[in-house]
């Protein structure tokens, strides 16, 4: 399996570390990975993390658009320098630091959830908030209706 699927609540240690999914480290593995980078999520309480393929996908949005413009300057700070490196130490841990903390409101927990090609970090009451209410917009879709309207 080379995809990050599926999702775990993990408890932070004393340190302020927390054990990577082994299922998520196989992958981190597959790929070759040597580090790992963490995006903050633009609309979302989480944290964008993969490889530098991850920063590959955005630098290539970033070349389309004029580099004399406010978007390419908004793109490019947003993926290179509003995110952080994340080391896997030897027993599969990362840290979370503030910066981290303080996007997520994560405290004694964290929950992975992989996204395919990549995996969030969540703390545990907003992703299953978060969850509930991706459902329901699914579930609005698949009755035929738009948000907000109610089926007939």
């Amino acid at each position: 399996m080379d995809r990050f699927l599926s999702n775990t609540v993990s408890r932070i240690d004393a340190k302020g570390r927390v054990s990577v999914p082994a299922h998520f480290r196989a992958v981190v593995q597959k790929r070759g990975y040597s580090e790992l980078y963490a995006l903050r999520c633009l609309d979302l309480p989480a944290m964008d993390v993969g490889g530098l393929d991850l920063l590959d996908r955005y630098e290539q949005r970033i070349a389309l658009e004029d580099p004399f413009l406010q978007t390419a300057d908004d793109m490019s700070f947003f993926c290179h320098g509003d995110g952080a490196f994340l080391k896997l130490d030897q027993d599969g841990r990362i840290t979370m630091t503030d910066f981290i903390r303080e996007h997520t409101g994560i405290s004694a927990e964290v929950t992975f959830v992989g996204r395919g090609n990549f995996f969030q970090i969540w703390e545990p009451g907003r992703l299953a908030a978060y969850g509930a209410q991706a459902r329901a917009r699914l579930l609005q879709l698949r009755q035929g209706t738009k948000p907000g309207e109610r089926p007939e």
